[in-house]
């Protein structure tokens, strides 16, 4: 299985601008730039995306360690926090944080705990990224 993804930029880093698409057409010239990256501009960054493709996995991911241990979630929720902070080496992604809500019949805190702890380790983005992932799960009747 391979995803496909592109980018372009025009001009120079702190007034040109740039736009990235995807294959399935979701991200059609979708517009990024300085100000959208480190400012509070309109638009994408690289770092907001990888924030949608970690909570999007690790959901998924979560689903599965669930339906593995023979529960089905009525809803599960994840916001996934990427920090991007300047150290020595330039801009760094030093970590992520999980806040995942869920609403699993029959369910009990192990379980739960157990599935989301697999979920954090066995996501494939989570396992590409080489950052500190943190996570708070909680699980709501």
């Amino acid at each position: 299985m391979k995803r496909n993804a592109s980018a372009q930029w025009q001009g120079d880093l702190k007034t040109g601008k740039g736009t990235v698409s995807t294959d399935s057409g979701v991200l059609a010239g979708t517009q990024y730039s300085f100000s959208t990256r480190f400012e509070n501009g309109k638009g994408t960054n690289p770092e907001e995306l990888i924030a949608a493709a970690h909570a999007g996995c690790f959901t998924m991911a979560l689903s599965g360690q669930l339906g593995a241990a023979n529960l089905v979630a009525d809803q599960l929720a994840t916001a996934a926090t990427v920090t991007m902070e300047k150290l020595d080496a330039g801009w760094t992604v030093t970590g992520i944080h999980l806040d995942v809500r869920g609403k699993v019949p029959k369910a009990d805190t192990a379980a739960w705990e157990k599935a989301t702890t697999a979920a954090k380790a066995g996501c494939p983005i989570s396992r590409l990224l080489n950052t500190t992932i943190t996570m708070d799960a909680k699980l709501e009747s």
